[in-house]
């Protein structure tokens, strides 16, 4: 069985305290250390090698969204999964751009908790597609027109099925869903889906979702369909 090794960052003693309790008892996951700020994390992730951080976003001298642009930047970063008191949050939406692979509110359920850190440490965005469009929209009147003017100019670099995948992606569909809408194998989709990874410098499905969406790919996908006309 592979253990999954986990940070907890939070500035609230009895947050990681509970965290660490509840985790505790599950055979599968180690909680390697703990930070009370994010001027700590960079050490503890150099002292404890964790698989996922599970990061507090407001921390008094570093907040978690600098912390996950810190981490995410480095060459082999852990997964971050941004702990939240909102669903939609500005801040949140900032981590997720950052490279944070999801996140989960502090009222969540302990198996939920167990079940995300499970998903991220395989590779699975922790957000469901309802999350996203949550997400989405609560940051569309936010500076909107100069990051799409920037999102369409790095989208530029896709070609015709690249976009295809960015925009089905954005949609929140999976690889089978998205092999059976584009007529392609799925082991097709994940090829194609990691060519926009690298092409676009991103960490996740997620980033190709907020940035389809920033560049307006959805809008237009949606215009062209046949009831769009």
């Amino acid at each position: 069985m592979t253990v999954i090794r986990v940070l907890l960052v939070d500035d609230d003693p009895l947050v990681r305290a509970g965290l660490s309790l509840m985790m505790g008892g599950a055979e599968d996951i180690e909680i390697v250390g703990e930070a009370a700020d994010g001027t700590e994390v960079e050490a503890a992730v150099d002292r404890t090698r964790p698989d996922v951080v599970l990061m507090d976003i407001r921390m008094p001298s570093v907040d978690g969204l600098t912390a996950t642009e810190r981490l995410r930047g480095r060459p082999d970063a852990p997964q971050v999964v941004v702990l939240t008191t909102f669903h939609a949050d500005e801040q949140v939406l900032r981590a997720l751009r950052a490279g944070a692979a999801g996140f989960v509110l502090k009222d969540t359920p302990p198996s939920e908790i167990l079940a995300a850190v499970r998903r991220v440490a395989a590779g699975d965005p922790v957000l469901s597609p309802t999350v996203t469009r949550q997400l989405m929209e609560h940051a569309a009147g936010t500076a909107a027109d100069t990051r799409r003017a920037r999102a369409r100019e790095r989208v530029a670099a896709l070609n015709d099925r690249e976009r295809e995948v960015a925009v089905a992606v954005g949609q929140g569909l999976s690889n089978a869903e998205i092999a059976a809408a584009l007529y392609m194998s799925v082991a097709t989709v994940k090829t194609h889906v990691s060519r926009v990874l690298a092409k676009l410098d991103l960490n996740n499905r997620v980033q190709i979702a907020l940035l389809a969406y920033d560049a307006g790919l959805l809008e237009q996908s949606a215009e062209s369909e046949p009831d769009g006309h």
